[in-house]
């Protein structure tokens, strides 16, 4: 397995999160202030060497009724970008209400409003992550269940 780097790709910021070696843990990493298109696919892929991660997933922008939102361009334009500069998958996740989430579970923790919004966007991928993990984790025991049954 390899460690999976995870976006929550906002106007102002990109939270990033991280998963452990045997890709079944997520963990907040960082925010990135954003800059220009270039500047952060730049530092993305420094982030990519460094953690050795060997695949990014992206939250994608969705209404609650599960349709499209408006951002969803500027994510798909930003992926374009990712892809032309990483080698490596890129997969799309549903990020819907992975934001609200993210604060919510910090309020529980009892963090600091201050230091929730310095973070919430590096939870909110951390968050985003943990459902592209599960989706898979349970993929890959459908797929094995195909096999031996």
């Amino acid at each position: 397995m390899t460690r999976i780097l995870a976006l929550d790709i906002g106007e102002r910021r990109i939270g990033v999160a991280l998963s452990d070696e045997t890709a079944t843990i997520a963990q907040p990493l960082t925010v990135i202030e954003r800059e220009s298109i270039a500047k952060d696919v730049e530092r993305i892929a420094q982030m990519l060497r460094q953690h050795a991660a060997g695949e990014v997933v992206v939250g994608q922008p969705r209404t609650l009724r599960g349709e499209q939102a408006q951002a969803v361009h500027k994510v798909q334009a930003f992926v374009a970008h990712l892809r032309a500069v990483l080698n490596v998958p890129i997969a799309l996740m549903d990020e819907r209400l992975s934001t609200v989430e993210a604060d919510r579970r910090m309020r529980e923790a009892e963090v600091r409003r201050e230091r929730r919004r310095q973070k919430v966007d590096a939870v909110a991928a951390a968050l985003i992550l943990e459902r592209y993990l599960a989706q898979r984790g349970a993929k890959e025991n459908r797929d094995a269940q195909l096999v031996s049954g």
